[in-house]
């Protein structure tokens, strides 16, 4: 073979090479895409089951406190309860506040509403985060923690809230959103979740130092967490002698 034969042959075989390390490189990307989606599945699956226990404790709580008056009715002698009105009703007649009183039972119905009503805002928000509307999904947990700041579902809602800004690579805003979720709520189901994120994005944010402590913290805090095992795989990718 003459030498630009040669040469021609090493050059296809050199490119018959690229080819197959793109290749590579594309089946690599659609299995971190995959990857990525599983998680997303899995997360979505725990928010349902977290949805239905915080149901189940409501009802339960709706109907112990249901229980607990009809008990309180049944046990209360009639006289008395006669008594304790009959002021109020004589010294102003037909005041409105003396025919408001018996309403005080009601109270519990409007915190079971306002319950739904939270509920309600959580679902909506979180629907736009599993459509990848995270402006709409961040707006959306940024109102349901101003408005039921005492929710049982508030810890949740920061950790989405720093979710979406981290889809949107706002990593400061989500570092900041983990952060409070971690020093508010410490012993949320999410505190690992969150931790990890905060990792990640620190290290998005260059911080490496920070990232590298905050996953080893996971690993730590959080053994035998699903979180765990994903903050040691990123550390082993940043560097093996880092893992340990």
């Amino acid at each position: 073979m003459s030498l630009a034969d040669r040469v021609a042959r090493l050059e296809q075989q050199q490119q018959g090479q690229d080819q197959n390390k793109v290749n590579q490189l594309n089946q690599l990307q659609q299995m971190q895409s995959m990857m990525q989606q599983m998680q997303g599945q899995i997360e979505e699956l725990q928010h349902q089951v977290q949805l239905l226990q915080d149901q189940t404790k409501t009802q339960y709580g709706d109907l112990d406190s249901r229980v607990g008056r009809i008990e309180k009715q049944g046990s209360a002698s009639p006289a008395p309860a006669t008594t304790s009105l009959a002021p109020a009703n004589v010294s102003v007649p037909g005041n409105a506040a003396s025919v408001a009183q018996p309403a005080a039972p009601a109270a519990p119905a409007e915190s079971a509403a306002e319950k739904a009503a939270a509920l309600n805002a959580y679902n909506t928000a979180f629907k736009s985060l599993r459509a990848g509307d995270y402006v709409a999904s961040s707006r959306g947990f940024r109102e349901f923690i101003q408005k039921y700041p005492n929710d049982t579902l508030t810890p949740n809602a920061f950790y989405w809230l720093g979710e979406s800004y981290y889809a949107t690579t706002n990593y400061q805003v989500a570092v900041e959103a983990f952060k409070h979720l971690l020093s508010q709520y410490p012993q949320s189901e999410k505190a690992a979740d969150a931790t990890l994120k905060l990792g990640y994005s620190q290290l998005e944010m260059k911080q490496t130092e920070e990232g590298v402590a905050t996953l080893k913290s996971v690993v730590s805090k959080y053994p035998n967490s699903n979180a765990a095992k994903l903050a040691q795989e990123r550390l082993h990718r940043l560097s093996p002698q880092t893992a340990r």
